[in-house]
């Protein structure tokens, strides 16, 4: 299963989150739902740091749905004043029944088009607590089991490519992922394509900064370039500019931070 903290960057600074599996009806279009409530105080900011999965995420909020892409950078957001949001980290079997192309959302969003989803979520979520939030997960997946409908075998087939990438260490290169699941490299890297709209090559090397980014800061007293070499990295060098490239920070000054 792929570690839910594993792409948060500064865990400490959250507000008030939580991270609902699916119901079982809906375990094969979502991850989880990822469910942050804030009550910042007046003139204050509260910066959330996250380098994100290969994946898409559809979000309901007060003000609407949106559907972001995949990125290929960390990314923030600043959180002011009172709110709430509900996310799905989608697999891909959910991703062909709503656009087209993933990867025109690479590093970007854009409003979707679903009241009746809004209005469900948004109700749920004026509920208090616990039972609020289950609510709103299971509104959430109840519209989306009926906006994908029956899932394929391509589909199905998508999702254990995304699961394998994300997840097994062993996976270091694109022919290796191709080989594990009986099918050539044009045909993963157009899967991939299509239900992530990030190349598997990208996706195992997010994979790999994630897990290096989670033993830097939970693994203080181990030298970076042990970690380094446990990881595939060719060396600390490799290491610190593949920080640099995708969270603008060295691993010595994110470990400082």
């Amino acid at each position: 299963m792929i570690d839910a903290w594993r792409g948060i960057l500064y865990p400490a600074r959250l507000p008030q989150f939580h991270r609902l599996l699916p119901p079982a009806e809906a375990a094969e279009l979502v991850e989880w739902f990822w469910i942050p409530e804030w009550n910042i105080e007046p003139g204050r900011t509260s910066r959330q740091h996250v380098v994100a999965y290969p994946a898409l995420n559809l979000v309901v909020d007060a003000g609407g749905v949106e559907l972001t892409g995949a990125s290929t950078r960390a990314s923030h957001r600043d959180l002011t004043g009172r709110g709430w949001a509900v996310g799905a980290l989608l697999k891909p079997a959910a991703v062909a029944a709503l656009i087209e192309d993933p990867s025109a959302l690479r590093d970007r969003s854009t409003r979707f088009d679903a009241p009746d989803l809004h209005r469900a979520v948004t109700q749920a979520m004026d509920e208090s607590g616990a039972v609020g939030r289950e609510h709103a997960a299971t509104a959430f997946s109840a519209w989306l089991v009926e906006r994908v409908g029956e899932i394929g075998p391509v589909a199905r087939q998508a999702n254990e490519m995304s699961a394998l990438l994300m997840t097994d260490s062993a996976i270091t290169r694109a022919e290796d992922a191709a080989a594990r699941l009986s099918m050539s490299v044009r045909t993963l890297q157009r899967l991939a394509h299509r239900y992530v709209g990030f190349p598997p090559a990208a996706m195992i090397r997010r994979r790999r900064l994630q897990e290096a980014a989670q033993r830097v800061r939970e693994h203080p007293e181990t030298d970076l370039s042990t970690i380094a070499a446990e990881l595939g990295y060719a060396d600390h060098a490799h290491l610190t500019n593949d920080f640099l490239a995708v969270l603008g920070i060295a691993p010595s000054a994110y470990r400082a931070s």
